[in-house]
């Protein structure tokens, strides 16, 4: 489908719109050059575009998503000349930019991303602890990308009551660290692939001193073995009619129980693994739902009483909004990741995490200068101090400054 050609206003300097400072300082350029360098994707010869520049135009892309390709690079390129001392960086054409970004490809993106964007709350940081453990949540969503053949051939897309969705879709699964919203862990495939399958790839960056939060959908004896053998606490919401005995009641209202990884262990009551179950309804919730049944690695109901425990699994959903963030706030409504190819899309969407991460990483430094909750700050309007970059700063400095609001 075709694109509307987007442009920044006439006169727009990147003083004005862009903020690459803050990306810069969660991705320093000490670091792009040596996920290049590992990845054999660095400039070998003097180009119009060189990879490490490639790689930050490609972060800009998702603050600016509803501008065209030369317009973010023209834009970026005026506040990136340290990147290249010896000479000025040419605006490239339409097809430049392609070819540059196809030599970059996206396996250095992902390797950056893979490295860099972990959990950032600090032990002062407002609502990310329970108990001294880190509060994570685990989700799915979907992406639209663009109507293109290899595309479509791909990723697939989901089917409609009218045949089929109008764009291919590509699926990815989460942790998010509650307290601040970073996203990471993340793992992307096609529409085909199911959350479950992506989980598994995504439960390993859980790790001791976690708890962490997951819905009844995520729920089965294997993938809660994969995630409990990690060392984090789980807390994650099961059906209600699933059949969990109690072998032990406790004095908050919970119980022990045992699951088990089939039909016939549950029969012998062999191989099973405890867990804590709790019980619980909410007030004026519909009738369809009258009952909620958590599960949990953590036993002791005087470290994490049942109330608290129920209290708590609703900030489960934390994990939603940080998926606005990236979804609304910062792609844009209705805008649809724009790379014509599989490769380029798969770059685009690790651009996409990563211009989040930077984001999340700015609003989280404010949140502990202020001593307040980061949940209390507004996505949409740190996106826009970062567009709108005072003229003392840099585009991309060598060293990001250290108060930026």
């Amino acid at each position: 489908m075709a694109r509307t050609l987007a442009a920044l206003p006439a006169g727009s300097r990147i003083t004005d719109y862009i903020s690459l400072g803050v990306v810069a300082k969660s991705f320093p350029a000490r670091k792009v050059h040596e996920v290049l360098k590992e990845s054999g994707r660095a400039s070998i010869r003097e180009r119009d575009l060189p990879a490490h520049v490639v790689v930050y135009y490609v972060i800009a892309l998702a603050l600016y998503m509803q501008s065209s390709y030369r317009e973010v690079l023209r834009c970026l390129l005026e506040g990136v000349q340290w990147l290249e001392p010896s000479g000025q960086i040419k605006v490239a054409g339409h097809s430049g930019i392609s070819q540059a970004r196809t030599r970059l490809g996206w396996e250095p993106l992902r390797q950056l991303h893979d490295e860099v964007v972990k959990p950032i709350a600090e032990k002062t940081t407002k609502g990310a602890w329970y108990g001294g453990l880190r509060l994570v949540s685990l989700d799915g969503s979907t992406l639209d990308v663009a109507d293109e053949k290899g595309n479509d051939e791909a990723f697939g897309r989901p089917g409609s009551s009218r045949g089929e969705s109008a764009y291919p879709q590509i699926r990815f699964v989460s942790l998010a660290e509650i307290g601040t919203h970073v996203l990471f862990g993340t793992q992307m495939e096609g529409y085909t692939t199911s959350e479950i399958a992506l989980a598994k790839k995504v439960l390993p960056s859980l790790e001791k001193g976690m708890l962490c939060l997951a819905d009844r959908n995520f729920f089965g004896f294997q993938l809660w073995k994969q995630a409990a053998d990690t060392g984090a606490d789980l807390l994650w919401r099961v059906k209600k009619n699933m059949r969990l005995a109690c072998e032990k009641k406790l004095p908050d209202g919970s119980c022990l129980s045992r699951i088990f990884p089939s039909e016939r262990d549950w029969r012998k009551k062999t191989n099973g693994i405890v867990v804590r179950v709790i019980d619980y309804q909410l007030d004026g919730i519909a009738e369809a739902e009258p009952l909620y049944r958590l599960v949990t690695t953590i036993a002791d109901h005087a470290k994490a009483p049942a109330t608290e425990l129920a209290a708590l699994y609703h900030e489960r959903w934390e994990i939603e909004t940080a998926f606005d963030e990236l979804k609304t706030h910062l792609r844009g409504a209705r805008i649809v990741l724009r790379s014509k190819t599989p490769d380029l899309v798969r770059q685009e969407f690790y651009g996409l995490l990563m211009a989040h991460f930077a984001v999340r990483g700015l609003m989280h430094e404010a949140a502990l200068q202020a001593e307040e909750d980061p949940d209390r700050l507004s996505f949409l309007h740190a996106v826009r101090v970062i567009r709108r970059k005072l003229s003392a700063y840099g585009a991309i400095p060598p060293s990001a400054p250290e108060n930026l609001s």
